[in-house]
């Protein structure tokens, strides 16, 4: 079980509020037996089995949370913030990169056409 505390206006909360509101609180109880235990029937018991399943946290969720604890744990959150927007962030050298290809095609473009208008 992994516990996360988060803030009560952030996307994250507001989130988990919404699926809580979305789960049903009790199924309805169908009618009771002979014994007087009640056994749930139809549509409803089926329904209630499928949304009682415990939802499995995939390696991928996992590794999320292990990496946000663990910036928050080493105090890297900033440095990371300030390294990524910088020269050697991944984004930046990708914008980068898109942009000295569309040069490099205006350049191959006009080439092109002023060869073929004589």
């Amino acid at each position: 079980r992994v516990t996360k505390q988060v803030d009560s206006t952030s996307k994250e909360a507001k989130s988990f509020l919404k699926q809580q509101e979305k789960r049903p609180s009790a199924a309805p109880a169908s009618f009771p037996t002979v014994s007087g235990v009640k056994r749930p029937s139809g549509m409803s018991s089926l329904l209630g089995k499928i949304s009682s399943k415990k939802q499995k946290m995939s390696t991928l969720e996992k590794s999320k949370l292990d990496w946000e604890n663990f910036k928050e744990e080493e105090g890297i959150v900033e440095e990371l913030a300030i390294h990524n927007r910088g020269k050697d962030g991944y984004i930046e050298r990708k914008a980068f990169l898109e942009r000295v290809d569309h040069r490099q095609f205006e350049i191959e473009r006009d080439i092109r056409l002023s060869r073929m208008k004589p």
